[in-house]
């Protein structure tokens, strides 16, 4: 798959996912087979400031030899700024967030609030790119939008239209509205359309849960890409099931010993890089999402009482007690 001068290996990607895709999530993807990777939103404001949160949100895995960094915010001069000092991480693209629902990012003009106005974005657009040229050797910028603020403003095409003309090389759709938050069901029809009307690729996102979910998108929309995201969180062997399916008909289920032990994989790898403390606390989440597609399914026993007692876990050591009480396997 080509994305302006990007050329990439396959169009199975991780979609940047707040909260989920950090350094060491991405790694377990990328070696699980995800063809591209983005980082979480980071914000342009703070990346101006020299906020350090930020900027560890937007260094590349060991493995990730391409991967895009998102960006969020509602100032040209600032994204402009913002890329310009993206040269120290080199970023194969950089990518618009133009979709994200939650208010703390939208009540500051950012995220899905920018398809309210398709002329600003557009700048947003051309701002970004014009800084890639200028320090980061012209790396390709795309946008990641939504349908539309709302059932009566469904302007995916205006805010396509605007931000290709501004110099767009990708546009990746998630079909829902603002509004609908992510509630409901994505509408794949406007993904189908924007492919119709665009000369750039289209990379699709939305429901997508399961590796039969990812060819039927590619098979309905004529998209170039699909997007996992919240379909990956617990699961990133989705990246090699989807492969599977689509290169051979079928894919298997990931033995639970293995599942687990890639979480703790993860884990490891994010407490080296940002403390044992705060991986364990942030953890937790993610082991839950990894039992509950194990323990998750009709008549499997344990599944509520294990991820009641991994959301106490405090450090390496707990995670690995509470694993290997539940599940009878050694994990070290």
């Amino acid at each position: 798959m080509k994305i302006g001068s990007l050329d990439l290996p396959g169009n199975i990607f991780l979609a940047p996912v707040a909260g989920y895709t950090n350094r060491a999530f991405r790694s377990i993807c990328v070696e699980l087979g995800a063809d591209f990777s983005y980082t979480e939103l980071a914000s342009s404001e703070a990346l101006v400031r020299n906020g350090f949160a930020t900027i560890e949100i937007l260094r590349r895995a060991e493995n990730e030899k391409q991967y895009g960094i998102q960006l969020f915010g509602a100032n040209p001069d600032v994204i402009y700024r913002a890329v310009l000092q993206l040269d120290a991480f080199g970023p194969s693209l950089v990518d618009i967030n133009c979709g994200c629902p939650v208010p703390k990012v939208v009540k500051t003009g950012a995220g899905s609030a920018l398809m309210k106005d398709p002329a600003l974005l557009g700048r947003m657009v051309s701002a970004a790119v014009k800084a890639s040229e200028e320090r980061l050797g012209g790396v390709p910028v795309t946008v990641k939008m939504r349908s539309g603020w709302d059932s009566h403003s469904i302007n995916y095409r205006e805010c396509a239209r605007a931000a290709v003309d501004a110099g767009a090389s990708l546009v990746s759709l998630h079909p829902r509205t603002k509004t609908q938050n992510y509630g409901g069901k994505s509408n794949w029809d406007h993904i189908a359309d924007l492919v119709s009307l665009l000369q750039v690729p289209v990379a699709g996102s939305g429901d997508l849960y399961s590796p039969e979910d990812a060819a039927r998108m590619l098979n309905e929309t004529g998209c170039a890409a699909v997007m996992f995201a919240r379909g990956a969180a617990g699961n990133p062997f989705i990246f090699r099931q989807t492969k599977s399916f689509l290169e051979n008909g079928n894919w298997a289920e990931t033995p639970p010993e293995e599942r687990f032990a890639i979480a703790f994989k993860q884990l490891v790898l994010l407490a080296a890089d940002v403390g044992e403390k705060q991986a364990c606390r942030e953890m937790r989440k993610v082991f839950a999402a990894y039992s509950k597609n194990i323990f998750g399914k009709p008549g499997m026993p344990g599944g509520a009482r294990l991820r009641n007692e991994l959301v106490q876990a405090k450090t390496i050591e707990d995670y690995y007690s509470i694993l290997e009480t539940n599940t009878g396997v050694n994990f070290r």
